[in-house]
């Protein structure tokens, strides 16, 4: 009996995986098909044969169908950044943890079909920037231990993860508007290298 009770939450856990898995195949499949905007939520519930009730225990809206991950992501982010050896260049190592995430992205494919969709709509273009905040309480401890003691540490540990985040999306928009042509690494390391390297300065007028 004990075996049994120790079991229940467990096989509650695994089947709630399940469903919200279900849920979210089958909505994202009717986003690229029929697009983000004309997709209702009841369609979505309809196709997955669910009540609108059931979604909402899962999802507060829609655009969560889409972005929930990146909350997710960011503890995996963390941890990825936490293996990145100690005395590592601090963009380096953020970099490393960035696209050990990205290289578990399977199908290029529907990738390009779901960021064409998120930068296209502009709800989900805001709340993908909102739902990346989250990178920053994940991300910033780490970067702030790595950098060591000093002032406005933790303002420079913020102001980094910031940056990162921010080359990511304007890569991924880059990568997008090109259909893919180069590696997103690549759109990503020119974004980051805007930032690391010193801007040429305009000479001063004479006189």
């Amino acid at each position: 009996m004990q075996a049994a009770d120790d079991a229940r939450p467990g096989l509650w856990a695994r089947s709630r995986q399940r469903a919200y898995d279900e849920i979210t195949e089958v909505a994202m499949d009717l986003f690229l098909a029929n697009g983000f905007a004309q997709t209702t939520i009841d369609e979505i519930v309809a196709v997955a044969g669910i009540s609108r009730r059931s979604f909402f225990r899962y999802f507060g809206t829609k655009e969560d169908v889409v972005l929930d991950h990146f909350i997710a992501d960011g503890a995996v982010l963390r941890a990825a950044l936490e293996r990145r050896p100690d005395g590592e260049d601090i963009w380096a190592a953020l970099r490393g943890a960035v696209f050990s995430l990205a290289g578990e992205v399977p199908d290029e494919e529907r990738l390009l079909a779901v960021s064409r969709m998120m930068y296209e709509t502009p709800s989900l273009r805001a709340r993908s920037m909102e739902k990346h905040l989250h990178w920053y309480d994940h991300l910033a401890p780490e970067v702030e231990r790595r950098l060591g003691a000093g002032a406005g540490g933790k303002l420079r540990a913020r102001a980094i993860v910031g940056c990162v985040v921010t080359c990511l999306d304007l890569a991924g928009e880059a990568w997008l508007q090109d259909g893919a042509a180069a590696p997103l690494e690549t759109y990503f390391d020119a974004a980051l290298n805007a930032i690391r390297r010193p801007l040429p300065t305009r000479p001063s007028p004479p006189g």
